[in-house]
């Protein structure tokens, strides 16, 4: 059956000698993988195809669903987003990447809209945002995705709360007898990260590339420990460098 849905694409890979697999989350079925026939052929149709299926594309596609295939097909693809920057701005094409490889590890294949309109947004926000809400937007997308995978921070920094146990994930009184956590101005940082209403206002956020390092490294492991199997985040080093 022919359903309309719109998809972000994480992953592609070669198939045979003319296609491609494309792993794509989608609106309406979560995590799904798709067979792109004769989109890798040297013919200009095949070339102007090919451009649709780069990771953190967001496509409006017309897809067969049969929920007892594991390889779904698509009928047609066209662009639900139109980037300006991701794909040519170094710092903003590190983050999307950074981003994709994240979810890579932690998208479980039953539909979530709320988290799809997440990844969604975000994607969206960094291809037009400022240089500062951009380089803040890691941080922000690792609280939110862990929120809404149902394992959130809880409370806020305050002089009764002045450390952030990332391992017990909440502000506390005390400081943890693991190196999990943060104090001081991260731990108040980390706290205004969570009270933030608008993507605008990671725009008033700011740190130093220490500070940016700690918190995104010790979030990414808190997040890590929710998931057998997850792996070295390759792209963190990368993004790590053109964040400073």
């Amino acid at each position: 059956m022919l359903h309309n849905t719109k998809g972000i694409v994480l992953r592609v890979t070669k198939y045979g000698d003319t296609s491609l697999i494309m792993t794509a989350y989608t609106e309406l079925f979560g995590l799904q993988q798709y067979i792109i026939k004769g989109v890798r052929t040297t013919s200009k149709k095949g070339a102007n195809k090919a451009v649709y299926y780069q990771p953190a594309a967001i496509l409006q596609m017309e897809v067969y669903h049969s929920p007892m295939k594991g390889l779904q097909m698509v009928k047609e693809v066209n662009w639900d987003t139109i980037y300006q920057n991701i794909y040519s701005d170094v710092v903003r094409n590190a983050i999307a990447t950074y981003i994709v490889e994240i979810l890579q590890q932690t998208l479980q294949p039953e539909p979530q809209p709320e988290l799809f309109y997440l990844i969604e947004d975000t994607f969206k926000q960094l291809d037009k945002g400022d240089a500062a809400l951009a380089s803040n937007l890691p941080i922000y997308f690792l609280i939110h995705l862990s929120e809404t995978l149902g394992f959130g921070l809880q409370g806020n920094y305050s002089d009764a709360t002045p450390y952030l146990d990332v391992k017990e994930g909440q502000f506390i009184k005390e400081k943890p007898l693991h190196p999990y956590f943060l104090e001081g101005q991260e731990a108040q940082t980390a706290s205004t990260f969570l009270q933030v209403q608008f993507y605008n206002d990671l725009e008033n956020i700011v740190l130093n590339g220490g500070q940016r390092k700690k918190i995104l490294e010790l979030f990414q492991l808190s997040l890590s420990w929710h998931y057998k199997g997850f792996k070295e985040i390759k792209s963190l080093a990368i993004l790590q460098e053109v964040l400073h």
